[in-house]
């Protein structure tokens, strides 16, 4: 596909030097109506703290969130098998948040209390037998199920440092609590309908299955885990391909309504820089007390890519209207400001995001495109998952591997940098292909 597709504005010349490979060097070695009723209820100040959620719990009285304390560890994690130069690793800090339950009455939004993780890890898991696709619009039912339950439990291991599954689990959610909400944001911006199965790209329920695996684990109940895309409409067939029964499933009109709350996304511009419009969360990130974002592996025809980040276009009213501020050559746009920084600050985003498993199994080669082969995975789909808790170098690594395939248009990744100088994460663009990285722990798993 070629970079003007993506859109214009693309500028020559700068984007990292990563030569495409052939197909055996390439083989690693290892809005809507309901958005619309949103709008109409949004007279709460921006200021307004979170309203009382209607999140589902897995008891009959939600118990109060753990206060966790648990420090940064100051030991290096245990060695990974690597298809690549071994690296020396900074400690890896656990998760331990102090997160709100949902309660009858409006509660102060929490502060965030998650640093920015130590150590930038980003694991590559790749497994080119976990589809068996030949081009059929149904791709979903093309996916070995065993083998991405086993790349899940690996690369949640390899992030962690963990000799076990439910120990790499309980590194990201320590002490939890009956009644504790644990949402998994996914992506379906290409689902218009209960009934959607035109092949577009969207979330596989696969990996979905692998984590509600993992979090039973851990003692998680079936109940308490709400997967939600509170602005689209979940299909039957990712539901019916759901292996656990007790699951709740919100959307913006097939499922349970996630709805919206009165807790507003604070923006903050600098000087010059024209306001945003007022935007509310929905019910499901506000209600929970553990999120895991599920980006898929596209580029934007907009903002250039559609990624960690912007899979929280689906947890605010109205999001068009912010595009102005994404789109790399529309009114608002601007090298120093974008609206994605400022939602990724929000407590209930960022402050709550416990993993970042992105899914690219199958990956497209536009936004509202079918899934493709790839030329740099050996004309085959990716077959691969990613697994971090740094957003930023997360999006760094997705952006090198879209940009080997695509050449992204200039400038798709300024957002990066900005989070990283907002503390988000680490910003370095690299080549997951060759070189690597200084900074980002890019770790492959074949």
């Amino acid at each position: 596909m070629a970079a003007a597709q993506l859109g214009a504005g693309m500028l020559a010349g700068c984007r990292p030097n990563i030569p495409r490979l052939d197909a055996e060097t390439m083989i690693p070695a290892a809005t809507d109506a309901a958005t619309a009723a949103a709008t109409a209820s949004t007279a709460a100040s921006a200021t307004a703290a979170a309203t009382a959620s209607s999140m589902p719990t897995a008891t009959a009285s939600a118990t109060s969130s753990a206060t966790n304390t648990i420090a940064p560890t100051t030991t290096p994690a245990p060695a990974v098998a690597q298809s690549v130069a071994p690296r020396t690793y900074l400690p890896y800090l656990q998760k331990s948040p102090t997160l709100p339950t949902p309660t009858l009455a409006p509660t102060p939004a929490p502060t965030n209390t998650i640093p920015a993780p130590l150590g930038p890890r980003v694991v590559h898991v790749r497994d080119q037998g976990a589809t068996s696709w030949g081009g059929e619009t149904a791709y979903w039912n093309f996916v070995n199920q065993t083998l991405v339950n086993e790349m899940v439990d690996e690369g949640l291991m390899a992030l962690t440092g963990a000799t076990t599954v439910a120990d790499a689990w309980r590194a990201l959610i320590p002490n939890y609590r009956a009644g504790q909400i644990v949402a998994i944001k996914i992506n379906l911006n290409n689902s218009t309908s209960c009934d959607d199965a035109d092949g577009q790209i969207d979330a596989l329920v696969h990996p979905v299955n692998a984590i509600i695996r993992g979090l039973k684990l851990i003692g998680v109940p079936e109940a308490a885990i709400c997967v939600f895309d509170a602005s689209r409409r979940i299909p039957t067939q990712f539901v019916n391909g759901c292996l656990y029964s007790g699951v709740v499933f919100r959307d913006a009109g097939c499922r349970q309504g996630a709805g919206w709350s009165s807790t507003a996304v604070v923006f903050q511009p600098p000087a010059g820089v024209t306001m945003p419009p007022q935007t509310f969360l929905d019910n499901v990130v506000v209600g929970c007390s553990y999120l895991i974002n599920m980006p898929i592996l596209k580029p934007h025809g907009i903002a250039g890519v559609s990624l960690t980040f912007k899979n929280h276009f689906g947890d605010i009213t109205n999001p068009w209207n912010l595009h102005d501020y994404i789109g790399l050559d529309w009114r608002l746009y601007r090298t120093d400001y974008n609206p994605l920084v400022d939602m990724f600050r929000s407590p209930h985003l960022g402050g709550k995001t416990v993993l970042i498993l992105a899914d690219a199994l199958f990956a497209a080669k536009g936004f509202e495109a079918k899934p493709a082969t790839w030329s740099t995975f050996g004309n085959q789909v990716p077959n691969s998952i990613f697994l971090s808790v740094d957003p930023v170098a997360m999006d760094c690594v997705l952006c090198d591997f879209l940009d080997a395939e695509l050449e992204l248009p200039a400038e798709s990744d300024t957002y990066l940098a900005l989070a990283n100088q907002a503390g988000l994460g680490t910003y370095e663009r690299g080549n997951p292909w060759g070189g690597g990285y200084g900074n980002i722990q890019y770790v492959r798993l074949t």
